[in-house]
């Protein structure tokens, strides 16, 4: 079943025997997924706030930091993952099946294979078949193994992620700026809540309401614009 365009990994027996995870155990493991919000983190207090405000799994990444993103720190995952109770995913370079195979070795309930890491490369993609785990990645690289569709990227408020799911998304991530707010319980859990009822406009309402202090530190301002070039281009 192997892909012909895929990375193939023949060294280790442990993890290219894709019967000790057979298709249908990670069709499963993705639709737990379904209905819910994933988290991005970056410590184990952020992961703690996220598991407390009702995600239903985070998503471990490296601190963003100038030059190139790579997995996060395994002992970081592994310090989450024993502190949390519900699903522990990490980031992968795309292609970089060995930062797989690490994070796999620790016991990581999904990988990310992120094109937020890595330039996408349909071409280079990391062979599925050859792990355990189950996969979470771009449409490119999931090709057709996608079984639930998640909406990253713009996901500020309640209204955001209730528009996305009721356009047929099956949940949604949020990233590592919804830290950034003055409550980042509330923000989390107004949004999961989102998920939860996005058909429900009362429920909805309710979620929305008392954000703004949530929100604070998440819209831009003079002082959030970066400036460049010489004529006060912004």
């Amino acid at each position: 079943m192997a892909d012909d365009n895929a990375v193939t990994l023949y060294s280790n027996a442990a993890i290219t025997d894709a019967k000790k995870n057979p298709f249908s155990i990670k069709v499963a493991m993705a639709q737990m997924l379904r209905g819910g919000a994933i988290v991005e983190v970056t410590n184990l207090d952020q992961a703690r706030i996220a598991e407390s405000a009702g995600a239903c799994c985070v998503v471990v990444s490296d601190p963003r930091k100038p030059g190139i993103s790579r997995m996060p720190d395994p002992s970081l995952i592994k310090e989450i993952k024993q502190a949390l109770s519900i699903p522990v995913m990490a980031k992968a370079r795309v292609g970089h099946f060995v930062e797989a195979q690490i994070l796999e070795s620790i016991g990581v309930d999904y990988i990310d294979e992120s094109e937020v890491l890595a330039i996408a490369d349909e071409d280079h993609f990391i062979n599925k078949h050859n792990f355990r785990a189950t996969f979470v990645c771009g449409y490119e690289a999931n090709g057709p193994f996608a079984v639930v569709h998640f909406a990253a990227g713009g996901i500020v408020t309640p209204a955001d992620a209730a528009l996305v799911m009721q356009l047929g998304c099956d949940g949604v991530f949020l990233g590592p700026e919804v830290f950034d707010s003055l409550d980042p319980y509330k923000r989390v859990r107004a949004i999961v809540q989102a998920v939860r009822n996005y058909n429900d406009p009362l429920e909805l309402a309710q979620a929305s309401s008392g954000l703004d202090d949530a929100m604070a530190g998440l819209n831009l301002s003079e002082n959030r614009v970066e400036r460049f070039g010489a004529g006060d281009t912004y």
